[in-house]
């Protein structure tokens, strides 16, 4: 279902949430296929936590940590920043309560806030040129997931992965993460950076064949 254009620009709160190089986070009001218990329970608590219910909000942290603690790992495998780029998403959330429209989910509007986190820790943190060990299983689990491994060898893949990822540009990491490692739609994607759909597709092309030609530089 088409969505329209509402746009709302959530406000800098906290050291990881810089606006540069990505467009103002889009606010996207696509009319809901029917609301689950959850997202229920979502609106009810902002609704209240609009209202000063500290308790209400303290809710939406404990619901959603788990889901932005995952997405935020992929950018980072520093626990120390990691936990703070956690913690900027629920501080950005909540000064920009007032932006989130109940058109769309909540979970959604908060991915996207975890996502410009992210790839704003990026920015400032700088490309990470480490040499690594490229593998097959790279390339297999880039292309495919691969196949069920051990928890030791699936660690040891994730992290290769993450040390390749680390010599793209942000905005190719950006869309191959949230594509192919977390799993989301082209449309997903699109809502979560601000990009249109067709940006999504050309970055991700492009980001499939730098990944390509740094594998074959490393086999």
């Amino acid at each position: 279902m088409p969505a329209s254009a509402n746009t709302e620009c959530v406000e800098r709160a906290g050291r990881g949430m810089e606006r540069a190089a990505l467009p103002c986070l889009t606010v996207v009001d696509v009319e809901p296929s029917g609301a689950s218990a959850a997202d229920e329970l979502d609106e009810r608590d902002v609704a209240a936590a609009r209202r000063g219910d500290e308790q209400a909000f303290e809710r939406l942290v404990k619901r959603h940590q788990r889901a932005v603690a995952r997405l935020l790992w992929r950018f980072t495998r520093d626990h120390e920043d990691h936990a703070e780029l956690v913690g900027d998403v629920f501080v950005a959330a909540y000064s920009a309560l007032s932006h989130w429209r109940g058109k769309g989910t909540f979970e959604r509007w908060l991915r996207a806030i975890a996502v410009r986190g992210g790839y704003s820790y990026w920015r400032r943190r700088g490309r990470d040129r480490a040499r690594i060990e490229f593998s097959a299983d790279v390339g297999e689990l880039l292309d495919e997931r691969g196949e069920e491994r051990s928890s030791e060898s699936a660690v040891a893949a994730a992290e290769l992965v993450h040390g390749l990822l680390a010599k793209l540009s942000e905005r190719d990491r950006v869309v191959v993460t949230l594509l192919h490692l977390e799993g989301l739609s082209v449309a997903e994607v699109a809502e979560a950076t601000g990009w249109s759909q067709s940006m999504v597709k050309v970055q991700a092309f492009r980001a499939r064949g730098r990944l390509k030609k740094l594998l074959e530089e490393g086999s």
